[in-house]
């Protein structure tokens, strides 16, 4: 390169001399960066027998090859499985897709709808929440009798790597109501309660009823242990959820260890793109403490009236014996 260099400069400096008179700058001076044919040079060649050759190639006559690239297809495999692996870790600790197969959840979910389930959070200790949507595997045989999908092979793969639901999981979906030491209730046709405060329930399937009137299941007043979930499908009178379960080996809870995650956003299909969350009438206050806490006044006030009472009585009898 400093050959390349060389070769340039003094081809100008040549230039630049031609254009002044002979004599007008000292030769040993200008000796460095001028071209071995200058003609205002001195006749023998001094300043030009030093120069080293000029050119783009080395002192070898060879130019440095370039490192030659990998092919692409060479690199594809390894960006395959780099892929893959990626996909295994998201599947395993991130978010996980799961395809929805009945319409027990109308219409916040529709059959066919694929849902996004965030398994990230659960990790760090965080439980499943009154009024989230979520993905728990089969408590105890509640989809006995219901048909098993043969996938090919295709979809296999897929589901392997978390790009489709796995047709050997049997995974349910359906919305949290109570959670451990919460009384839920239904009477009647509802509305359903959860501790004794009442929920509104817009998210219920059109035509529904908040309870079911029959002796099945859908009228019920029950405590949630700790560890567990009580969970109910949006379309009431078409969801097989804990209100007819209630004679399994869980009494129709469902255990946390058993829950995947939650539902975070339908991604497919791509019109019905949506977030689930959580409606506002979970925002109320309705753990059981504060339902005891209500009481308490009452019970209190109770509490102090007998003394008052008696003490009362007894006044009035001491006056009478006088």
């Amino acid at each position: 390169m400093g050959d390349v260099a060389v070769g340039a400069r003094s081809g100008h400096d040549g230039e630049e001399h031609r254009g002044h008179p002979v004599g007008a700058a000292d030769p040993a001076a200008d000796g460095a960066v001028t071209s071995g044919d200058d003609p205002g040079a001195d006749g023998d060649g001094g300043g030009s027998q030093g120069q080293p050759p000029t050119g783009g190639q080395g002192s070898d006559g060879a130019s440095p090859k370039p490192k030659k690239q990998r092919s692409f297809w060479k690199e594809l495999p390894i960006l395959i499985g780099i892929a893959l692996v990626l996909a295994l870790l998201i599947k395993t600790f991130l978010v996980q897709a799961f395809s929805i197969p009945s319409d027990s959840m109308q219409n916040t979910l529709q059959q066919g709808d694929r849902v996004l389930v965030d398994k990230l959070t659960p990790w760090f200790g965080s439980e499943p929440e009154r009024g989230e949507v979520v993905v728990f595997h089969d408590p105890d045989n509640w989809l006995a009798g219901e048909p098993t999908p043969d996938p090919n092979a295709l979809q296999t793969f897929l589901s392997w790597i978390g790009l489709m639901p796995s047709a050997e999981e049997k995974d349910l979906i359906k919305r949290v109501i109570g959670v451990g030491g919460d009384t839920v209730e239904c009477k009647k046709t509802g509305p359903l309660t959860v501790n004794g405060k009442a929920l509104n329930e817009p998210y219920v399937y059109p035509g529904n009823t908040p309870c079911s009137q029959d002796d099945q299941g859908g009228q019920f007043k029950v405590k949630v242990p700790e560890g567990y979930i009580w969970v109910m499908g949006d379309h009431r009178q078409n969801s097989r959820d804990s209100r007819y379960n209630q004679s399994d080996a869980n009494h129709g809870m469902v255990p946390v260890d058993d829950v995947v995650g939650r539902a975070i956003v339908i991604a497919w299909p791509i019109n019905r793109w949506d977030n689930l969350p959580v409606p506002e009438t979970f925002d109320q206050d309705l753990s059981a403490r504060s339902a005891a806490l209500t009481v308490a006044p009452q019970g209190l006030a109770l509490a102090g009236a007998v003394p008052l009472v008696l003490w009362r009585r007894q006044r009035i009898k001491a006056a009478e014996t006088r």
